[in-house]
Formats: structure tokens, sequence, C-alpha cells
């Protein structure tokens, strides 16, 4: 009973697990009875034939490895997705392959392992129709190539026999902005003697289309043409690239442009300019026309660029200074030597312009504004300044120092004009003079410090006195205006005194006047006739009026004239004793003394010596009266 319970249970255990056996194994049961293959919806079939079983094509030719005709070995035909008969496990091995997919961003590169031999100095198979790869049979019966192809798969799912093509991914060329991509062709025909880059050739859309490039006779090598910024599918199998800046032309300058390749070009600047070939655009040679300021899509290994200011560009003959541009970067101080041999070191500064319209001749002639620097500007200006030196004394130039800069950009202008090159001022910098002359200007500067120091001391001791001057007179202003006002007074009263004399004199004179006209008048009527009578009297009666109207003056004048004709009439001696005996009568003049004491008797006592004195007094005025008068007549 035990044993058979167990073998009635393995039977039903083996009942139930039948359909499951069944099941795991009809697919392999299929593959031997019937040669059933099942290919996956994501997978191919690559087909391998172990053998044939009748037929004449027993084997492969030589050199082959792709079977086309039913040969033992790879097929090229494979199996898409879906449900197969007869290929059977003994006679076919089928291998299941995912789908080749080239993911976004990326190209697949493609690689025959059969196919036509390259014809010799290709690198690159030639595009045939295939299916973009998928059907390696159209591929070998179209002529394909074994090796590289020139095209690649873009991105996307193929159903790639990789028995016959090998596939390596690439990164897509990204140009990003303000880049040039300079290209390099691998496969062309070659190029032409003495050329540096492939002439340009359209309608391969920036290289990606590099069969059309080969077929429209590009060449391998350098390329003039490059690729602007952006994204590109370029077999790198067919073209190298690299990136560069863009040629930028910043503000304030121009681009020359100096090509390499073209065609040969005619100068066109004439026979006055020889120094250089100036071309028209495209053509090999310095172009005559520049590039405005901007970004420009130059291939620096076929054209060269050199950038030319138009702004002012100031040049530094100065150890410790150098512009933005280094142009002058290798110019240093200028070292001169003075006449009385002194030496000492002088800084420039050279303005220049170049016009956009002369850049061309200006780099055709010198090749670059370095050399325009080294070669013209740098000898020129040391030399002059090194020649005016030596004309001249150390402290001559010092002293001279504004008219030897105008000559020197005078000089250095007319010298630049035959460059091409403006120049726009010239500029002496610190001049460094030598120790022992510092030492001399120094000590005689100090001297002439001390001189107006010693001078501006005494102006100062002067100013301090007239200080001490002015405050002690300050102080004795009040005694100064108390002796001022008494002077003034006694000045006032001696002019006080003197206009009173004066007044008396003039009145006395007067009177005497008016008295001497009287005894005139007086002694003139008497004198004449009886008919001058009546004339004496009108005149009278008129010298009265007069008196009237002048006053006492014609009075005076009256008086006067009258003693005057009288004197005349009688003599001075006996009018003037006739005055003297009238006023004696008129005044009651004693002269005797009532009282009169006499020694001897005789008339030479001192009574007699006292009247005579008298007499003499009284006789020498009137002497002087008629003096007087006689004076005014």
């Amino acid at each position: 009973m035990g044993h058979t319970d167990q073998l009635l249970d393995l039977v039903s255990n083996f009942l139930y697990a039948l359909p499951l056996l069944l099941l795991l194994i009809y697919k392999w049961i299929l593959r031997v009875l019937f040669g059933m293959i099942i290919i996956p919806e994501n997978k191919i079939g690559l087909v391998t034939k172990k053998f044939v079983l009748h037929g004449s094509n027993k084997s492969l030719p030589d050199g082959k490895i792709i079977a086309l005709f039913g040969e033992p070995g790879y097929q090229a035909y494979t199996l898409a997705p879906g449900l197969y008969w007869f290929y059977w496990i003994w006679q076919y091995e089928i291998k299941k392959e995912d789908f080749t997919i080239i993911p976004t961003g990326q190209i697949g590169l493609v690689s025959a392992r059969d196919g036509m031999q390259l014809p010799t100095g290709a690198i690159l198979a030639r595009n045939v129709n295939c299916d973009d790869f998928q059907d390696a049979r159209a591929f070998l019966t179209n002529g394909g190539q074994k090796g590289k192809q020139v095209n690649y798969l873009n991105n996307g799912v193929y159903r790639i026999n990789t028995h016959l093509f090998n596939i390596e991914l690439a990164e897509i060329i990204n140009i990003e902005d303000g880049q040039l991509g300079i290209v390099t062709a691998l496969d062309g025909t070659p190029l032409n003697q003495g050329d540096i880059a492939g002439k340009s050739i359209e309608g391969h859309n920036n290289f990606q289309n590099f069969e059309m490039f080969i077929s429209n006779g590009g060449q391998r090598g350098l390329q003039v043409q490059t690729i602007q910024a952006g994204n590109y599918t370029l077999n790198p199998w067919a073209v190298e690239i690299e990136k560069v800046p863009m040629t930028e032309i910043p503000i304030g300058y121009v681009g020359v442009v100096i090509s390499y390749v073209g065609d040969e070009g005619e100068d066109i600047t004439g026979d006055n300019f020889k120094h250089g070939n100036i071309v028209r655009k495209g053509q090999k040679g310095v172009c005559i026309s520049p590039l405005d300021p901007g970004k420009y899509a130059i291939n620096p290994y076929a054209q060269k660029v050199e950038k030319v200011p138009t702004t002012n560009l100031v040049l530094n003959w100065a150890s410790a200074r150098t512009e933005s541009h280094n142009l002058d970067k290798n110019l240093s101080t200028i070292t001169v030597r003075s006449k009385d041999g002194f030496q000492f070191n002088l800084d420039v500064s050279q303005i220049i312009h170049i016009p956009s319209s002369e850049a061309p001749k200006v780099i055709a002639r010198f090749g670059s504004m370095q050399n325009l620097v080294s070669q013209v500007l740098e000898p020129t200006i040391g030399n002059y300044f090194r020649n005016s030196a030596q004309d001249s004394d150390a402290i001559s130039f010092l002293a001279t120092r504004q008219e030897r800069q105008t000559a020197a950009k005078e000089r250095i202008t007319q010298v630049l004009q035959e460059y091409n090159v403006h120049a726009v001022d010239t500029l002496i910098g610190d001049i460094t003079p030598p120790n022992e002359l510092m030492k001399t200007l120094t000590d005689r500067k100090l001297a002439q410090e001390e001189e107006k120091t010693f001078e501006t001391q005494m102006n100062a001791q002067k100013v301090r006195q007239k200080l001490e001057s002015e405050t002690a007179l300050a102080n004795m202003q009040g005694e100064i205006v108390i002796a001022q006002q008494s002077v003034q007074i006694a000045e006032k009263r001696a002019d006080a005194a003197v206009k009173d004399a004066e007044g008396k004199a003039t009145s006395l004179r007067i009177s005497a006047g008016a008295e001497s006209e009287a005894l005139k008048v007086r002694a003139k009527a008497e004198s004449e006739s009886l008919k001058l009578t009546a004339e004496a009297k009108a005149f009278e009666i008129t010298q009265v009026g007069q008196a009237e109207a002048s006053k006492i003056e014609n009075i005076g004048n009256a008086n006067a004239e009258a003693y005057k004709l009288q004197a005349i009439a009688m003599g001075s001696d006996n009018f003037s004793k006739f005055k003297i005996t009238e006023e004696i009568g008129k005044n009651k003049i004693k002269i005797i003394p009532e009282i009169l004491i006499t020694g001897d008797g005789n008339n030479s006592g001192p009574i007699s010596g006292l009247l005579g004195l008298k007499m003499m007094e009284i006789i020498g005025q009137d002497k002087k009266v008629i003096e007087s008068i006689n004076k005014e007549d």
C-alpha cells in the first residue's frame, strides 16, 4: 500500500506539471521540429548560416564576410520583429540584437567590414543608397565600399546589421556665440601647388553633407570657409573643427585684412606707393578696404587682420608708464647728453593719428603697428632729442623746454608725413638732470630765496619802524593837536597884526596921497590963470564926485598930486621947510621951551642941539614922504 500510493502521487504530480513543462519547452520543441524563431519587437535577428545542404554556393569569395547568395557565413539580410519558420537550429544561428539607437545630440559613425575597396588616396567610402545602412544587401550590391563611411546616422532608431556595420557614437559640434569653427577637411582632392587652403565650395551645408563637398571638387586640408555659431552634425572622420574667437574690431580701430589665399592680385595704389601690394577684396595681399568696428568670421589661418587705431594714439618714452595698447611696452626713457657734457634722462610722449584710409598703406609698408613703432617712431624721436640736447648746455635745455617741444613737434610732423602717419603733438615729460647740476641750481635758488628773505626782513623792519613811529605819533596826537592849534592861533594873530599894520600903512599912504593931490590942485589953481580956475573948479567937482565914488583913494591921489605940484613949484627943500613950518603951526608945537636954560649965551648949548635934532627928525619924515610921492610919479 505504501509504495503504490507513492507511485500514484508521483504520477499525479507529473500529470499536473506536464502542461507547465510543455509550456516551457514548446518553443524549443518548435525550434527543433519546425525551425521556429520569434524576434521580439525591440530586437533584430542577425542570421548566420552554418552550412549549405545542396547547391553550388558552398563558400564565400575571398575577402568577403557577408553572404549575398545563401553562402555559409554572416547573411546580409536580417530578421525584423516577428515569427519565422524553418530556421532549424542545426543550420542557422539567430542572434537577437537590440536596435541601434542614436541619442539626441549625437550621431552614429558607420564603418563597413565588407564592400568594395576604397580608391587609392581616399579615406572615406562614398555614399550609396542603402536606407541609412539598414539594407546591407543594397549597400553591397550598389557598390558600397569597405571602411569608414562618409555618411552618418542622425538621431533615431535603426535596424543595423552589425555583422556588416560597426556603429560609433559621436557628439554633434556646437559653436558658441562669438566663436568661429575653423574647418580642416580630411578627405578630398589635394591642394593646388602653393595654396595653403582649399577653395570655397558651395552646396555642402556647412560641411554637413560631406559627400556633396567631395562631389563638387572639395579639397582636403585647411578650408577658407568657416562655420559660425550653431549646432552641426559633422562627421569627425571627414572634418576636424577648431574653435576660435571671432575677429573683433573695437571702436576706434579699423581692421586691415592681409589675405594669404585667393587669386593673385594687382596693386591698385599706383606708381607713387612702392612699399607693398594693396589689392581688392578676395585677392592675395593687403586689402584696400579696411574692416569697420564689429565682429567678423575671419579664418586666422587664411587671413590676418591687423588692428590699426584711428583715434589719437599716445606712445610714451618712459620706463614707468605704458598705455593699454602695449605698443610702447618696449619704449623707455630717453638718455641724452648736453653740449657741456651732462647726461640726463628725458620722458617724451608722442601723439599720432592714422586715418582709416591710410591704414592699409601703413600695414603694407610695415606689416604691423608694432613694426611702425620700432622701425620709425622709436629711432626718429629718440635721435631727435639726443641731437637736440647736444646743441645746448644742460641749463639752457631745461630753460627752453617749451621752445624745444614746439620745434620737436614741427620736425617729427614732417618726418611722419612720409609714412602716412599724422603727428598730433609731441610732449616733453619729466626731465631728470644730473645730481651735480641739480645741486648747483638748488644752491642758486636757495641764494635767491635767501636774498628775498633778507629783503623781506628788511622791509618788515621798515614797516615795524614806521609802525612804532606812527604809534608814538598817535600817543602824542593830543599834544600835537594842542601845539598845532597854538601855532595856528599865533599865525592868526600874526596875520591879524600884519593885516592891521598893512591897513594902517595903506591908510597913511592914501591919506598922504590925498593931501599931496589936494596941494597939487591948489598949487595948480593958484599958478594958472583965471581961465584955468573955472576948469579947476570943474575938475575939483569931478574929483569930488569921483572921491565920493572911489572914497578915500581918489582924495588921497588929489592931495598927493597937489603936494607934488607944490614941491615942483617951490622946490623940494623949500617945500619941505614950508610943510614943517605949517605942521608946527597946525599942531602948535613948542619949539622953544617956556623955560630956557642956556650956558654961555651962545647958540651952541644943549637946548640948541635938542632943537636941531627935533627939526632934523621932522624934516626927515617929510623928505621920505616927498621921495615916496616922486617914486609913485
